[in-house]
């Protein structure tokens, strides 16, 4: 058993998934590919080992006339079954000890929900173990998505304190670059400290992402950080900062204390309140200035979705089946625990919130619009979100944002695999690519609430069904039945309530 500095359990050996096969063919598939483009078939995949190698379709005509040959082939009958690429996650956290019993459980719900690569932000159960982690994963020693690991730029990550010098940045970047990082995740820090990491990332070939402390966004915001060349922008704080033209700072009540979590969540509505009304110069010049220098949205929608609805986040289907005493615990609220800020919200932070997400959807949508990266993103273990289900939830929000389901599905697919660096092998259904797909028999482009490992609830002529649920999941050609994994979820959870009983 593999600690991290934390505490938490690495993740065991791998004992499910079969493959991956010399030839493996996906047999009357409908194809949704992530590019855009729009879906097509019956058509037939070839796999190879881990790769796709051919796709065969109808030319013209209705039916296949030509289909790859099943000599000595693994076959799998998908009979119209939609196959889309792995979905990958932003913006994730595998979740120290106290909001996961053990790694094994958050991997089970990513792959269960077919989510085959996540961006995991900030390395919180240190960082030698969750390279570890990683490393194992691409091995395929442990059923897990592949993780690209983004250290934080704060104490806790090496032995000491948060460098307070350029030249302790610049150390530190190369540090967490020769122990097999990926990239760095900030919460802003001085700008000196900021900008001189970015620029110690760029020559290591690290990606940067960052969270904009709302402490230092006066100093930094949004536009500040991509000048400096970060890569991307999580959830939305730096922007509405970037958009004042009638003050210079959040106007916060001047009893406002940032270390209350419920001041500091209420207040975050209002700095989209506060900012520049969409159509304005100022809203368009931010909007043409990210995209100019290339930068991409990660805006995590879903993990706020309870500040505008409490009772929705705390009442969710799947709660009573996939949600771990251990993480439930961490959801109610307290004072000492972050996103735990829901013991008295009120009315008027929920309408408050309301009002910042049509701005703030208003602003992720005109950006995809111009041609800007957005991907998607579930920062999942905070706020009542659950692994796995909180980025299928983020898709329907990306839909609520105006998205169309096809652009929903290339954010969460070949849009975030372009963040990564990683779009020349995934993020589509392409000959050439690594096999990450998954494989669900209703259509999601209908209705995405079929990918939720809780299913849905449809009438029928034979009475009201639960239907959907990603069905398979395969990662480098490995082949998993995600309804098995959600099983051994919901198994891992019942023994833990019974444990505690």
């Amino acid at each position: 058993m593999t600690l991290g500095s934390t505490g938490q359990i690495a993740a065991p050996t791998r004992s499910t998934g079969s493959g991956p096969y010399p030839r493996l063919i996906l047999r009357d598939a409908m194809i949704v590919d992530g590019t855009g483009a729009a879906p097509y078939g019956p058509a037939d995949i070839l796999i190879e080992d881990d790769r796709i190698t051919g796709i065969w379709e109808p030319n013209g005509a209705s039916s296949l006339t030509e289909r790859p040959s099943a000599d000595g082939a693994e076959v799998m009958d998908l009979n119209g079954s939609y196959v889309l690429p792995g979905l990958i996650d932003s913006h994730a956290h595998i979740g120290k000890p106290e909001q996961a019993p053990n790694a094994d459980y958050v991997y089970k719900l990513w792959l269960g929900h077919g989510v085959t690569t996540v961006r995991e932000l900030g390395a919180f159960n240190g960082l030698d173990w969750t390279v570890s982690e990683a490393r194992r994963a691409e091995a395929n020693e442990i059923a897990a998505p592949r993780l690209h690991i983004y250290p934080a730029l704060r104490a806790g990550t090496l032995d000491g304190p948060t460098p307070v010098t350029a030249d302790e940045a610049t150390a530190w970047v190369n540090e967490v670059a020769d122990r097999g990082a990926s990239g760095v995740k900030f919460f802003g820090t001085s700008p000196t400290v900021f900008g001189a990491a970015v620029e110690a990332a760029q020559a290591r070939g690290l990606r940067t992402a960052c969270h904009h402390d709302q402490r230092r966004a006066a100093q930094v915001n949004a536009l500040t950080s991509a000048r400096w060349g970060l890569d991307s922008i999580e959830h939305w704080y730096g922007i509405p900062e970037a958009m004042f033209r009638d003050r210079t700072l959040q106007h916060v009540p001047t009893d406002y204390n940032h270390n209350s979590e419920p001041q500091r969540f209420s207040q975050g509505a209002h700095l989209w309140l506060q900012t520049a009304e969409r159509g304005t110069s100022a809203w368009q010049e931010t909007l043409e200035e990210l995209l100019e220098l290339g930068t991409a949205l990660s805006p995590t929608f879903n993990i706020y979705i309870g500040s505008r609805d409490a009772a929705r986040v705390r009442t969710s289907e799947w709660h009573s089946d996939f949600t771990s005493p251990t993480l439930w615990e961490f959801f109610e609220p307290s004072a000492d625990k972050h996103g735990s800020y829901m013991g008295d919200w009120t009315s008027e932070d929920e309408i408050a919130w309301r009002h910042a997400y049509v701005k703030w959807m208003s602003f992720v949508n005109d950006y995809k619009n111009l041609g800007g990266l957005v991907t998607a993103g579930s920062d999942s273990g905070f706020i009542y979100k659950v692994f796995g289900f909180g980025l299928i939830e983020e898709l329907e929000l990306l839909l609520e944002a105006g998205f169309h389901p096809l652009e929903v599905v290339r954010a969460a697919t070949l849009s975030s695999a372009a963040l990564l660096g990683i779009a020349d092998e995934l993020g589509s259904v392409e000959p050439g690519k690594i096999a990450d797909l998954l494989i669900v028999k209703d259509n999601p482009l209908s209705n995405f609430k079929v990918l939720y490992g809780h299913g849905h609830l449809r009438a029928e002529e034979s009475g009201i069904n639960r239907v959907g649920g990603v069905d398979f999941t395969l990662r480098s050609g490995i082949v998993y039945d995600a309804r098995e994994l959600r099983e051994d979820v919901k198994s891992m959870v019942a023994q833990e309530r019974a444990e505690q009983h």
